[in-house]
């Protein structure tokens, strides 16, 4: 059969994949975006559905003052006596932790923190009945350290001990310890989530060692290849219930030479082989293709999700996003019933603070998004609309305000763009009251700007270039999202922004 890569487009990076019986559950970073560390399942290892979150509440997720690229950092999903467990580190405040749930839908516990330093934590659960904590750190020198653990109260029942420090790449991270025929195996990440990203692997008859480098390394890796897909790396190995053998991992997709991307790091899947002398390898060779022929599980796809969201139910959807630790009374969907209603508060886009901001992920290089906006701004400095967001400063808006210099109040619609310290308004027209439909077009290379007046006139404001959106211009870890946004622009706005419907194509 044929199925296709990216498994689950979009700003999906460092995938963990745990499989209970015939079922199976994924999670994927979030770093400073809000509520945390979305968890997919699939029947099939190739179709996923959301069904919740493992962070939906400030205590398990505070955000205060983290950057766009701070925050959650590579989680990792186990199972283990009938309880589902994610540990992941937010960088920012209090560092390694893991919650806990019997349903993987939530809600889940209370964070258990866990004293060691480093990112990318992991938990293997040995048959012996020991709990060892796997991570990614710089004691003595950067490598792969570990200790055992209490897991009802996190507490390192031994001391850290560096087991691995790669096969010389650099930033050895992501390990993941498991045990197979009685052999324990240590899966990393080298290179750096960059171009040179690459698995690693070794073994050993010990979890902590010595551990035997495989002779294939890397496993997987896209290093100087002319291919669409680049930066593989950050895997999670699992075993189907029919005994194949899978591996989910991190991919990017750029755009146009010199390389860029912006719609972030992607989830992928590749079949994995087995040497003669017990290596796994994954994909063709270290390599793996946007589409895959090989033996797979029996297909599951699920429905399609519709285009359009009317804001009718009581909760929002699994795709909606807001920036850190958004306040109640930033939204709501019962104020105004059929409508997200949304009050901009002083921080804007441009602030690291928690704007007033519904967003989605871009998963897609050719898409649209639209909203129907009812706005009627009071104060001058009052703003609503839709943006482009890669983070603080590197972002795009649509937008409606009142017209700079304009005595009589009228508002306009307008065009903004922000890359680093500029910012230039490209075009701002005056629009009347009435609602207004504001649309995105994003194309590989480009955005384009349009407003629906009252009257059915469909105007185009102007473009933006995607590439200064992406990862080599902006930096970080993220990808783009495309939200909804109000801000009083260093003031509480008096009037508050309602959508209608959110469309994106």
């Amino acid at each position: 059969m044929n199925y296709e890569n990216p498994v689950i487009p979009g700003f999906y990076p460092d995938p963990s994949v745990c499989r209970v019986g015939e079922d199976y559950y994924l999670v994927t970073s979030t770093f400073a975006y809000f509520p945390g560390v979305p968890i997919f399942y699939s029947k099939d290892l190739i179709h996923w559905r959301q069904i919740g979150h493992c962070l939906t509440t400030d205590r398990q997720l505070p955000l205060h003052n983290s950057p766009i690229s701070g925050g959650i950092y590579a989680p990792t999903l186990r199972y283990h006596n009938n309880r589902f467990y994610m540990t992941t580190t937010n960088v920012d405040h209090g560092g390694h932790f893991y919650v806990w749930t019997e349903d993987p839908a939530g809600p889940w516990s209370d964070p258990i923190y866990v004293d060691q330093a480093g990112i990318d934590p992991s938990l293997y659960f040995d048959d012996d009945g020991k709990v060892y904590f796997t991570s990614t750190g710089a004691l003595q020198s950067n490598g792969i350290y570990q200790c055992e653990i209490d897991i009802d109260t996190g507490k390192k029942l031994t001391e850290s001990k560096l087991i691995w420090m790669g096969t010389g790449g650099k930033f050895p991270e992501a390990p993941h310890l498991y045990r197979i025929k009685d052999t324990y195996y240590l899966l990393c990440a080298e290179g750096g989530t960059e171009y040179g990203h690459m698995v690693t692997i070794s073994r050993s008859d010990n979890p902590y060692g010595p551990f035997e480098s495989c002779p294939h390394n890397p496993i997987l890796s896209h290093r100087s290849l002319n291919h669409p897909v680049h930066a593989t790396g950050h895997a999670d190995l699992i075993e189907a219930h029919d005994g194949s053998w899978w591996a989910v991992f991190l991919g990017i997709r750029p755009v146009d030479y010199p390389y860029q991307h912006h719609l972030g790091r992607e989830t992928y899947l590749a079949p994995v082989q087995w040497t003669d002398d017990g290596w796994p390898i994954i994909g063709d060779s270290g390599v793996v293709d946007l589409q895959i022929e090989t033996d797979t599980l029996p297909l599951c796809p699920w429905e399609v999700p519709p285009e359009r969201d009317d804001f009718d139910l009581p909760l929002l959807g699994m795709p909606w996003n807001f920036i850190r630790n958004i306040r109640p009374e930033q939204w709501s969907l019962s104020e105004r019933p059929g409508w997200l209603v949304l009050h901009g508060e002083a921080a804007s886009m441009n602030d690291v603070s928690s704007p007033t901001f519904v967003g989605r992920r871009q998963d897609k290089f050719n898409c649209s998004a639209s909203a129907c906006l009812d706005f009627e701004p009071l104060a001058d400095g009052e703003e609503a609309g839709l943006t482009v967001f890669m983070d603080e400063l590197h972002h795009y808006e649509i937008g409606v305000t009142l017209k700079a210099g304009d005595k009589t109040g009228d508002k306009a619609v307008f065009l903004r763009k922000r890359v680093g310290s500029l910012i230039v308004v490209d075009a701002e027209v005056r629009c009347g009251e009435g609602q207004l439909v504001l649309t995105i077009e994003a194309a590989p290379k480009q955005y384009s700007f349009y407003c629906t007046f009252p009257d059915g006139n469909k105007v185009l404001l102007g473009t933006g270039e995607s590439r200064y959106l992406s990862t080599e211009v902006a930096g970080g870890f993220t990808g783009v999202y495309i939200g909804m946004y109000a801000t009083g622009n260093g003031a509480r706005s008096l009037a508050a922004a309602a959508f209608d419907w959110f469309e994106y194509k």
